[in-house]
């Protein structure tokens, strides 16, 4: 019998560690006066902190960290040494000073997301789709929360939202180490090997799995790091009841629900088909970005609405598919490449948009995410 607090308290934990990383964003405006920071520092960041994910993906992979250790302890452990170095922000003299921090807290950050999935996977088997869909909606809610300290005004020092995202993070870590025991099916998967990657990618259905989560990712976390860009575009035009910040948060939050919402459906309809709906939502929202500055102000929030709740509620479908899919002795090492791969996908893709917005109209500026709904659509339809 699994004691109830545990879903709980693995949720909250991966909500308050992944907090530290969009805490960059939150603040760029702050940080770009500050530091004198170019228009495009928002892209550099971003990727900083994807850089260094991948980085420590890899690396706590190779060297088998959570299956020689205690995962809850390399949580704890991450939660505390990504927070510190997320205060990194606030001591920063210079770009570079402040790329080493994002870069340094994306790569603990690969001891907290991952790391938290294979906790949830070692006290649920027959119901993990479900836990799953729960721990990556607190992701989502988790990057997207800086912003709504930030929005919440409290103090006019924009160094306390750093610091609260830090204190956040580290509770995180505390509560999974107080509530959370290494779980009954905590055991060893298969060690980190680069000849995975060919032996894996054999199998038909995981390619389609794999390239349709690479056509996701192409999305993504682009559309997370120039929402507030975005939000702020329209508002240049439309007053807004609300601030760029906070409905930042909302627009990035929302995917919280469809994460949870996809997984309940995927139940009776399938992973599959679960995934190909949200990422066609999410695909048409960026073809018809191209009008977004002309929608009055309930329609334009009523997309952003829609634009959110899609673009990542087929996160844990295609994380199920690609599970389900892999061949069963490559299943450790195989996901952890697929991820490094859209981790890094995610580079090109905003280093594409960052860059773009210096000589595109910005009302074209989103079509340069249409590409990877599509390679992802049309990569999976035979899984449907």
């Amino acid at each position: 019998m699994i004691p109830r607090r545990i879903l709980p308290a693995i949720v909250v934990s991966q909500f308050a560690g992944t907090s530290l990383w969009f805490a960059g964003n939150a603040v760029i405006s702050d940080l770009q006066t500050s530091l004198n920071l170019p228009a495009e520092s928002v892209g550099w960041i971003t990727n900083a902190v994807q850089l260094g994910f991948i980085a420590g993906t890899l690396i706590f992979a190779f060297f088998s960290f959570a299956d020689r250790f205690s995962p809850v302890r390399i949580f704890l452990l991450c939660s505390i040494i990504g927070g510190i170095f997320n205060l990194g922000i606030l001591i920063s003299e210079n770009l570079f000073s402040l790329l080493a921090f994002r870069f340094l807290t994306g790569f603990f950050l690969a001891g907290i997301y991952p790391v938290g999935m294979k906790i949830a996977a070692s006290w649920y088997k027959e119901s993990l789709g479900k836990a799953l869909g729960w721990l990556v909606g607190a992701l989502v809610i988790g990057t997207s929360f800086p912003h709504l300290i930030k929005g919440l005004h409290f103090s006019p020092d924009w160094q306390w939202v750093i610091i609260l995202v830090s204190i956040v993070a580290i509770s995180g870590g505390l509560v999974i180490y107080f509530l959370v025991p290494d779980g009954p099916l905590t055991g060893r998967t298969s060690s980190f090997r680069f000849n995975v990657l060919a032996k894996a990618f054999q199998s038909k259905d995981f390619r389609s799995a794999a390239f349709g989560y690479f056509g996701h990712m192409w999305e993504l976390y682009t559309f997370w790091a120039f929402t507030p860009v975005l939000i702020q575009y329209y508002a240049q035009q439309h007053p807004l009841p609300v601030s760029t910040p906070v409905l930042s948060f909302i627009t990035i939050g929302i995917g919280g629900v469809g994460c949870i919402l996809g997984g309940l459906i995927s139940i009776k309809k399938g992973s599959a088909r679960v995934a190909f709906a949200m990422l066609l939502t999410s695909g048409l929202c960026c073809l018809f970005s191209v009008f977004i500055i002309e929608f009055p102000t309930p329609l334009f929030f009523f997309f952003l609405l829609i634009w959110g709740f899609s673009v990542v509620g087929d996160s844990p479908q295609f994380s199920t598919l690609s599970a389900m899919t892999a061949p069963p002795e490559y299943v450790g090492t195989g996901l952890t490449i697929v991820n490094s791969i859209g981790f890094a996908i995610t580079i090109i893709s905003i280093s594409l948009v960052n860059s773009g917005s210096g000589f595109i109209d910005f009302k074209y500026l989103f079509l340069l995410l249409l590409p990877g709904p599509i390679f992802g659509l049309w990569s999976i339809r035979k899984l449907v």
